[in-house]
């Protein structure tokens, strides 16, 4: 039986007791207090008949018995009777048996009222004539004490009516904490960690405080543990004294620039080398060259502000590069870091004159990464050999599709939406523990031309960003997953841009769209990108609590790379996330990831989220992943279990 049941039970049982026990008391009181005013009553009337007739000088019997019938005809008398002093009647008036007592045979039973008669003498001067016996009628005591019981019953309906809506409310207002409390355990089930007011009831509010300190050392711990391990991600990954990503963190990313469909389709890259090293450590010393360093990792971190996709490097002491997806003119680029650096050298190095060379060069991808770094190298030498601070830049043939402008590509991405030229490609994500499939991950593809290629997202994407045509072509993927499911067993899994997540309408179109879906919501699994998480917070926390109302799953893509801000994610309950390439990649040959990821697949499974790597081009990655602990995995070396 729940509280709520028990605490309404005692106190409906408490109300009877008090109704039962009043009504009993108040009933047998005014029943006494009737039983002697009608015998004051009967002993006054008999003592006024007795005395009115000793006055009566002729004491006939027809005189005796006119005066006792005419007091009898007022109709408030059971009986009347006189009697001579030897104890014979001599006038006696009896009222009829089946008068109506005023009241309830039954109450009449259960309460009988007892009256004893009035009885007076009459005298005849100095002799006794004879007795008066007379007895009130109990009806009217009857109907004034039905009366009352019914007024006492009334009231105490209304009051049981009234004390139980206040009690009611009282109930709620005490019990509101509990069911907060209850809400707070049910959201740490679903792997949300929330904290809720403390109530004013002293006993509830330990209670309450006690789930609040759990919660907040939960996510403390969650956010200690995730500073360690982004500070151990910056130890492998980062340069110590730049800040910039290191050599094996930048090349990964670079290898995905080249390889990946989800990549740009192309960019430039710049390579920026200081002239001697060991002779600017030589004339500035140890600190100050140092200094250097964090100044150009500075200057590059700039030029890449703002730019998702682009990355800046130090690749070894001498050596910074640059990787600028989606970007059209190299030498502008290359241009800008120029200018910063020769600005740098005027105003804090001026005593060096040779400081650097620049080479950059622009790239597609599917280009090699082995000769586009021996052709930013050529590069390079070539700027060596024309002096001091130059810069050489080799524009190249970028992809065909990097010379279209963006208007251009607002029609072909509206005009293949209109005429429905959209499709998903699966790829199958399969646990690592009975490598069964966990789910598909449907990427978009869209033919931009009719009869043409079914280009990936990379080619497209960023021109959408800029356009603001992400949420249509969300939109048409929404419509595909959906189709798909219904025809279809097993689950899906779909991607939604950073804009389209912040998109208020959006949100709401999609949620009341799953709300005609049934259970086929189940079946579909949402992911938004990291980043989109953390920049669109607030967006990203309404649209997760949407979904999983459905019973959609949800998670993250990309993650890893913003893991200062992963305490945030306690409180959202999402079901997995998905590792970043870049950490992946050449997994087995890298300690410092290694350890990374199984810090970081101990953390997330610590709050009963799935961790899931992406991107997987080789068996030993995959065998590497799955001794690191990841629940599924996805990539080339990956294969749908038949």
């Amino acid at each position: 039986m729940s509280l709520f049941r028990r605490i309404w039970l005692t106190i409906i049982g408490l109300t009877l007791a008090a109704f039962v026990g009043s009504l009993l008391v108040n009933t047998l009181t005014a029943r006494s207090y009737l039983e002697k005013q009608l015998f004051i009553k009967n002993k006054d009337n008999a003592t006024a008949l007795a005395l009115s007739m000793s006055q009566q000088t002729d004491k006939d019997p027809v005189t005796m018995e006119l005066l006792l019938a005419a007091l009898f005809d007022n109709g408030h008398y059971q009986e009347i009777r006189l009697t001579d002093p030897a104890g014979r009647v001599i006038v006696e008036r009896t009222a009829a048996a089946d008068l109506d007592p005023g009241a309830p045979a039954w109450f009449v039973r259960l309460l009988p009222i007892r009256v004893a008669p009035g009885v007076a003498h009459i005298t005849d001067g100095w002799k006794q004539y004879g007795s008066i016996s007379l007895a009130s009628h109990s009806r009217f005591a009857y109907q004034d004490l039905w009366k009352g019981t019914l007024e006492l019953i009334g009231w105490f309906a209304v009051g049981g009516i009234l004390a139980g809506m206040l009690a009611t409310l009282m109930l709620r207002l005490i019990t509101r904490p509990l069911d907060q409390v209850v809400a707070q355990a049910n959201a740490i089930t679903e792997r949300r960690f929330i904290s809720v007011p403390e109530p004013g009831t002293p006993e509830l509010q330990s209670v309450v405080a006690a789930m609040n300190g759990m919660v907040a050392r939960v996510k403390q711990m969650f956010a200690e543990e995730a500073a360690r391990l982004d500070a151990l991600r910056k130890q492998h990954n980062y340069d110590a004294v730049s800040g910039l990503p290191n050599r094996d963190y930048f090349m990964s990313r670079v290898r995905e620039a080249l390889e990946s469909d989800e990549s740009a389709p192309h960019g430039a890259f710049v390579l920026l080398r200081l002239k001697d090293l060991a002779e600017i450590h030589r004339q500035l010393g140890r600190a100050a060259t140092d200094q250097l360093m964090r100044a150009i990792g500075d200057i590059l971190k700039n030029l890449c502000s703002g730019h998702v996709k682009w990355m800046p490097a130090r690749l070894n002491g001498p050596d910074f590069a640059l990787l600028a997806q989606n970007q059209d003119a190299a030498g502008q680029l290359a241009g800008q870091l120029a200018e910063a650096m020769s600005r740098l050298r005027e105003e804090r190095y001026a005593g060096i004159e040779e400081l650097f060379y620049i080479g950059a060069a622009r790239y597609k991808r599917g280009d090699a990464l082995d000769k586009l770094l021996a052709g930013c190298d050529q590069l390079l030498a070539r700027a060596e050999a024309r002096g001091a601070n130059s810069v050489i830049v080799h524009e190249g043939d970028a992809a065909g599709i990097a010379a279209l402008p963006a208007e251009t590509w607002r029609e072909l991405i509206a005009t293949a939406l209109k005429e429905g030229r959209i499709k998903l490609e699966n790829f199958p994500v399969v646990a690592t523990q009975g490598a069964v499939l966990m789910h598909r991950e449907g990427v978009i593809r869209l033919q931009t031309e009719l009869d043409g290629p079914w280009r990936p997202a990379g080619d497209f994407m960023p021109y959408a960003v800029r356009l603001g045509l992400t949420a249509p072509i969300d939109q048409g993927v929404i419509k595909l997953a959906l189709d798909a499911l219904s025809k279809q067993s097993g689950h899906l899994a779909i991607n939604l841009a950073a804009d389209t997540c912040a998109d208020r309408d959006f949100r709401k179109a999609f949620i009341d769209q799953l709300r005609r879906q049934g259970e086929l919501c189940r079946r579909l699994w949402v992911e938004v990108p990291e980043a989109a998480a953390v920049s669109h917070f607030d967006a990203f926390h309404e649209l997760c609590r949407a979904l999983k109302a459905q019973g959609c799953k949800v998670g993250i893509e990309n993650f890893g790379r913003k893991l200062t801000a992963v305490d945030k994610f306690a409180d959202l309950g999402v079901d997995y996330v998905k590792v970043d390439t870049s950490f992946v990649r050449d997994i087995d040959r890298n300690e410092g990831n290694r350890e990374f990821l199984g810090g970081l697949c101990k953390m997330v499974h610590g709050i009963g989220t799935l961790v899931i790597g992406v991107g997987v081009q080789t068996q030993r990655e995959l065998d590497t992943l799955v001794a690191l602990g990841f629940d599924a995995v996805t990539g080339p070396a990956v294969r749908e279990p038949g």
